[in-house]
Order: structure tokens, then sequence, then C-alpha cells
């Protein structure tokens, strides 16, 4: 008898194949012009030098070796128009405020009193305006980020608030990680002006690390708004939330739905290890074996795990059904740039109701 998780496995594969990323790069199918006259067709009438916008898309495409079909095409275009309306630098309103209101929280956190920080912004920056000028008139990530490069330069007070590193973690028309396109910076496709921070705030970077985060990595997810799920959550968050329902079915301990199976901060145990190492004896799995498999969580491989198997075989034998083997995260979206509450399941459904509007364009 073939297990019904064969046939998922077999069903997944052939309903991703169209938003599968490759696992590494693969010869193009068609020329640059093809792959670019396809995007034109896929993207909102009302996006300005459409031109430029599908020369970046394509490129990223070809030196990623990412299929330009319909369904990745679509993917992308979805999200870039979610998070910043195909804006290169999207303008994010009360900006200053907010990062006046970090830097005062930061002065705080560390005894800086806040006449010492006043009388710092005041001083005249690089640009021959004050940093307090400069603050109220920022009106996106890119130039905020500069502001604080440079005030982060001004010795010893900028290094003590922020530690040598820049509190905007993201930026471009996908709002990308910064982080995460400097681990991806081997294998840009343009000479660098300047840092990788600075080109993603260009369209041509924001675009092609924006990509690599969306599409750069293998999943086993029967549609791609788990993928946009990710996007906003991290890669596998919606496959991690599955396995942790699943523990949390068979241990009756309540977890939160994260995606998140170790402590990345801390070597000691988190809730969904130590609800995991509480099933040690039914899974005959020790803590340090348990340990090393949640480590592989952050990749595919994490699926061909014994503890991946084994908690799915014990959680369907108890629950008497299939469940299912990715489920949205349960995440609040936090940032002093969102004034609603929103959550990365919200997001996901948004990002589709956009995808699915895309596949309804005319195409080839």
């Amino acid at each position: 008898m073939i297990s019904f998780r064969l046939v998922s496995a077999v069903l997944g594969l052939v309903l991703l194949a169209g938003c599968a990323s490759r696992s590494g790069p693969q010869p193009p199918s068609l020329s640059p012009e093809q792959a670019r006259a396809r995007i034109l067709r896929l993207l909102p009438a009302e996006v300005g030098d459409r031109q430029g916008w599908a020369r970046d898309i394509q490129v990223a495409f070809s030196s990623q070796g990412l299929e330009p079909s319909q369904s990745n095409l679509c993917a992308v275009l979805a999200v870039t128009e979610q998070e910043s309306g195909f804006q290169v630098d999207p303008k994010v309103p009360g900006l200053g405020r907010i990062a006046r209101e970090e830097i005062d929280r930061r002065a705080a956190k560390v005894h800086v009193p806040a006449l010492l920080v006043s009388a710092a912004l005041q001083l005249r920056s690089s640009t021959g305006q004050s940093y307090s000028q400069r603050l109220a008139e920022a009106r996106s990530e890119k130039q905020l980020s500069a502001i604080f490069d440079d005030f982060i330069a001004m010795a010893p007070l900028g290094q003590r608030l922020f530690g040598g590193f820049n509190p905007v973690h993201t930026g471009g028309p996908m709002q990308v990680s910064i982080a995460f396109a400097e681990t991806r910076a081997q294998g840009y496709p343009y000479p660098l002006q300047g840092s990788i921070r600075d080109e993603v705030f260009s369209r041509r970077g924001g675009m092609y690390f924006g990509i690599a985060h969306l599409l750069g990595y293998p999943v086993s997810y029967p549609q791609p708004l788990y993928r946009f799920a990710d996007f906003n959550a991290g890669w596998y968050a919606s496959r991690n939330a599955a396995f942790q329902a699943a523990v949390s079915r068979l241990s009756g301990i309540e977890l939160a739905l994260d995606g998140d199976l170790i402590r990345y901060d801390s070597l000691l145990p988190g809730s969904t290890e130590l609800a995991v190492r509480s099933l040690g004896k039914q899974l005959g799995l020790r803590n340090p074996v348990i340990r090393e498999q949640l480590e592989k969580g952050a990749s595919q491989a994490f699926e061909q795990t014994e503890l991946y198997r084994q908690v799915f075989t014990l959680a369907e034998r108890a629950a008497g059904k299939p469940l299912p083997r990715q489920v949205l995260p349960g995440i609040a979206l936090k940032s002093p740039k969102i004034t609603r509450q929103l959550t990365t399941a919200w997001f996901a459904k948004r990002v589709d109701e956009r995808y699915q509007r895309c596949l309804q364009r005319p195409f080839p």
C-alpha cells in the first residue's frame, strides 16, 4: 500500500515545479530578450521605467539560474508590489521621528544622558547639515542608513549607542534583509558601487538579493503561499511551524508556531527543543541527537532526519489522519514602521492575492 506521505510528496513536487528554485545556475531556457518580454507582460501597468525593472529582474533570474516561469515571476512581482509598490527607495511616514525614538531608546539603555544626545545631534554632519536636520528630513531607509553610518563614525558616542552596527536592517524595493544580502555577496553580477548595503538600496541590488531570499532555496511546499510566509519569517519557517504543531499535538505542550526550532542566541534549549526532549523515549532519540537534528531546521535536510519523520509518524498515528507539512507561522509583525496589528499570515495572504491576480495576466 502506497503511503499518503509518498503521494503527498509526489503531488507537492508536481505542484511546486513552476515555483521551485533550482539548486544551482542552469542554462537559461530563454534569451534575455525573451525573458524581459515575459516580465514586461506581467508588470502592473502603472509601474514606471518598465524596461529598467524588466532588465534588473531578468539579470537576477539569469545569474541565479532561476527559471523565469509565470509562477516564479509573479511571486517576485507580488512581493515587490506588497513591500514597496515598485518604489526603489520607498518612503516611510514619520521616519525621522521613528529614528529619533530609536536613538533615545538606545541612549537610555546604555545610560547616556538625553542632553548629551541632543547636543550631539546638533553637530554638523558630513553633508554640512546637523544630524538633527537630516533626521527631520529623512523620508526613506536609504537616507536614514546614511545618517546612521555617519553618526556611528562620530566616536565615541556613535559607537557607544550602536556598537558599530547600523540599525537599519532592511532596504530596497523588496525590503530584503541587509544581513542576508551580505551572506549572498558571492556571485553578485554587478561591480560594487560602495558596499553590499549600498547595493541593497539600489533597484538592481534590491531585486537581486530579494529574489535570492524568495526563490533561492529548495522547498517541498504545495503552493507559493508558504514561500511568501518564509520571506517574512525566515527560510523554512512554514515547514518548521508545521513540525512544531505536530510536536505540540504529540507532547501536549503548547508551542508558539514561529518556526524557530532552537534558540540561536543561546546554547540553552528553547521551548520547542524542550518539548521534543520530553518525547525522547517515544522517539528513541537522546538529547544530543535531538539537538543535532533540530539544528538542521534552517535547511531542507531537516525533512530527511529521523526526528522529523518520527514526530510526524507518531503524531499522525495519534491524530488518526495526515497532518500538514506546512503551516503559516503565527508571528506578530513588530516594527516601528508598523502602526497596525499585523502577522506573518496576513502578509503571506496579501502577497498571495497579488500573486493570483498576476497569474491572470496574459502570458506566452
